[in-house]
């Protein structure tokens, strides 16, 4: 996979040369490069933004020195590339832009070339996103949760850790990634521990010294379950009822829950 990042200060994406990010790209899995967006300015003051239409505070980046800028990285559109690429996929990180879930991680995985355009100030000219969109690029603009940051930096480390953690072969033991929250079971990952078996008053369930794998398996289970219901009513009311044994649906109904009308809601929801 390949990464572009263009940003206005390229020296905030330092950490992707650490942890997990940075031994892919040491191992050549990724190639990922980081541009300053000020390079693709004409005048002596590298602008990059102007007062907003319509007025109102704030600044607005300009899309012409943003179109120059992701023209050169994506490849022209006005004009076949020399050497054909592989498709690219835009995202622009965005208060306003749709949740980024792990299910979209998954799809972005996928790709082969990712471009993030990281705005400042009040954000990028809506009309960037829709000439490229216009062009045939794929475009998604994405929001990591529910407040605004200063900029999109900080949401591009965000999505390209928790994309390039999915690519084969950055993670040692890629069965670490089955159980995980917001995996393909839709539940949160149960609690975990190791040595000391007791700290500071503490003592590891018992279940878990056992060595007995199926059930563990259960009980690791339930705990999801009872986890999920309790922080994330939301994702427990979007389990798939046909995913989930007896031994589910019985914790459930300790949990207060149950399967009616084929979907999972707590006994007494609607009543």
């Amino acid at each position: 996979m390949r990464i572009d990042v263009v940003s206005i200060f390229p020296e905030y994406l330092a950490p992707l040369e650490l942890s997990l990010v940075g031994k892919a790209r040491a191992a050549g899995i990724l190639d990922l490069h980081v541009h300053d967006l000020r390079d693709w300015t004409t005048d002596r003051h590298r602008t990059v933004d102007d007062t907003p239409f319509g007025g109102g505070a704030g600044m607005v980046m300009r899309p012409d020195v943003w179109g120059t800028a992701l023209d050169g990285v994506l490849g022209s559109i006005a004009a076949a590339p020399a050497a054909p690429r592989p498709p690219a996929h835009l995202v622009i990180p965005t208060p306003s832009g749709a949740p980024f879930t792990q299910r979209i991680a998954e799809q972005l995985a996928g790709e082969q070339h990712l471009v993030f355009a990281c705005g400042r100030y009040e954000g990028i000219d809506a009309r960037v996103a829709d000439h490229y969109r216009e062009a045939g690029v794929v475009v998604s603009e994405l929001s990591i949760g529910d407040y605004v940051l200063s900029g999109g930096e900080a949401a591009a480390l965000v999505v390209i850790e928790a994309v390039v953690r999915l690519l084969p072969g950055v993670v040692g033991n890629p069965e670490s990634l089955v159980e995980e929250s917001h995996g393909d079971a839709g539940l949160l990952e149960y609690p975990v521990y190791t040595k000391p078996p007791e700290w500071a008053g503490l003592a590891v369930p018992d279940i878990l010294m056992t060595g007995h794998h199926a059930r563990i398996a259960r009980w690791r289970r339930d705990v999801a379950l009872e986890r999920t219901v309790e922080r994330r009513p939301d994702l427990a009311r979007a389990l798939d009822p046909t995913l989930l044994d007896a031994a589910d649906l019985d914790t459930l109904s300790v949990l207060g829950w149950e399967v009616r009308d084929g979907a999972v809601q707590p006994h007494d929801d609607g009543l």
